[in-house]
C-alpha cells in the first residue's frame, strides 16, 4: 500500500515535451502527461475508459487525446468529448484526472483526493535552478521496493563500505552516531564526521590542505523525498559553529516515486555552489553521484533478490536503524489513516431467489 495523499516526484520538467505524449506509472497507476496549447500541464490516467487501452499510444489533437482502440477523444479535464458512432456520450465516459505543480525543474503530482492538494506542502527544491548553485539532472529506475531505497538512504554509514571511492571517505564516517529527530511527517538526521578524509568525490574537483570537517544535515519526509544540506570545510575552521570558511557545499534533492509495490523511480540531483562557472566540475560531480548510486542498487537489488527467498526472514534491528524504523512507522501511519477514511462502500442488497 502507498501513501495517496502526497506530492510525489513525476518527472524531470524536459520529460515531458510541447507536442509529446509522456506516460509514467506512479503508485500503480498509469499516468498519461502533456502540455496544452498554452504549456500547462495535464495528468490524466493513462487508461481510456472504454476498454482500457493505454493513451499513451494514441495521439493529440489540439489539447486533446484520442483513443486509437476504437476512437474516444478525451480533452484536459478528462472527459470523453467525442465517440465515433455515438450520438450521446455518458457523462460517465471520463478519465482520472491528477492535480500537478511544476516548481523548480520537477513535476509534482497528487495521486489522493483532488480536494487536498495543498501546493504549499511541496518541499522546497530552490538550488535545482538557482542561478548560484549548478548541477546534473539524475535518474534512476529500480527494480526494487521502495522503501528499502528509504532504508539506504536513512542510514549513511554504509558509505565508506558501498562507496569507498566515491561518496565514501575514511571508515570513521560509519563509527559516527547521527542525531535524529522525528518530524511530522518523516525525520531530521544530522551528522558531523571531524577531522576526517575528504570523500575522494570532493578530493577530485577541491584541493584540500589537509583533513576535513563533514557534515549531512538532512529531513527525509513521506513520501520518500530527501532535501540535504551536506559538505566539507577544512578542519578547526569552525564549520561546525556555523562558519563555513573555504567549504564545499551541496543541496542534495533526491525523490523515491513508487511504480509499483517492487519498482522505483529515483529523481535525483547534487547542486554545488562553488567552481559554478566550471561544467567540468559540475559534470565530475555528477558522475561520482551516478557511479556511486549505481553501487546502491547493486546491493540493494541484490538485497531484494535474497529477501523474496526467505519471505519470514526478520531483519536484526541495530541502533542505527532507528531513522529508518521511524520513517517506516511514519509510513504505516499514514497509510492507516488514509484507509481509516475512505468511505465505506455499502453493497447493495438484492432480492432472493424464487423458490
Amino acid at each position: 500500500m502507498f501513501v495517496k495523499n502526497t506530492w510525489y516526484v513525476a518527472a524531470w520538467d524536459k520529460e515531458v515535451t510541447a507536442d509529446g505524449l509522456f506516460s509514467r506509472t506512479l503508485i500503480g497507476v498509469p499516468v498519461l502527461m502533456y502540455r496544452d496549447s498554452t504549456g500547462t500541464l495535464v495528468a490524466l490516467e493513462d487508461r481510456c475508459c472504454h476498454r482500457g487501452a493505454p493513451l499513451s499510444m494514441g495521439r493529440r489533437e489540439g489539447d486533446c487525446v484520442r483513443c486509437m482502440y476504437h476512437g474516444l477523444k478525451f480533452d484536459a479535464s478528462g472527459a470523453c468529448v467525442e465517440a465515433p458512432a455515438q450520438a450521446r456520450i455518458p457523462p460517465q465516459a471520463r478519465v482520472n484526472t491528477f492535480p500537478v505543480v511544476e516548481r523548480n525543474r520537477w513535476i509534482w503530482i497528487w495521486m489522493g483526493d483532488p480536494e487536498r492538494a495543498d501546493a504549499a506542502l511541496i518541499p522546497d527544491t530552490q538550488w535545482l535552478d538557482h542561478p548560484d548553485w549548478r548541477s546534473l539532472d539524475g535518474y534512476i529506475h529500480y527494480d526494487v521496493n521502495y522503501l528499502l531505497i528509504a532504508d539506504n538512504l536513512l542510514d549513511f554509514s554504509h558509505l565508506p563500505f558501498v562507496h569507498p571511492t566515491t561518496l565514501g571517505g575514511g571508515e570513521d564516517y560509519a563509527a559516527v552516531a547521527p542525531k535524529v529527530e522525528r518530524l511530522p511527517d518523516g525525520v531530521r538526521i544530522t551528522r558531523w564526521t571531524m577531522n576526517t578524509e575528504a570523500p575522494p568525490f570532493a578530493a577530485k574537483v577541491k584541493n584540500w590542505p589537509g583533513r576535513v570537517d563533514r557534515w549531512n544535515i538532512y529531513n527525509f519526509t513521506v513520501p520518500g523525498i530527501l532535501i540535504m544540506d551536506s559538505g566539507m570545510a577544512p578542519t578547526g575552521t569552525g564549520a561546525q559553529e556555523g562558519q563555513r570558511v573555504d567549504a564545499a557545499e551541496f543541496r542534495g534533492c533526491q525523490a523515491l516515486t513508487p511504480e509499483t509495490a517492487t519498482s522505483t523511480h529515483y529523481f535525483f540531483a547534487h547542486p554545488h555552489n562553488f567552481a559554478i562557472d566550471r561544467p567540468e566540475v559540475t559534470a565530475s560531480i555528477h558522475q561520482s553521484v551516478v557511479t556511486a548510486f549505481d553501487e546502491d542498487r547493486e546491493i540493494i537489488t541484490a538485497q531484494q533478490r535474497s529477501l523474496s527467498l526467505a519471505p519470514d526472514f526478520k531483519m536484526v534491528p541495530l541502533a542505527i536503524d532507528a531513522a529508518l524504523s521511524q520513517f517506516r512507522w511514519v509510513v504505516s501511519r499514514r497509510v492507516q489513516e488514509e484507509q481509516q477514511l475512505a468511505p465505506t462502500v455499502i453493497p447493495i442488497a438484492t432480492a432472493p431467489e424464487a423458490a
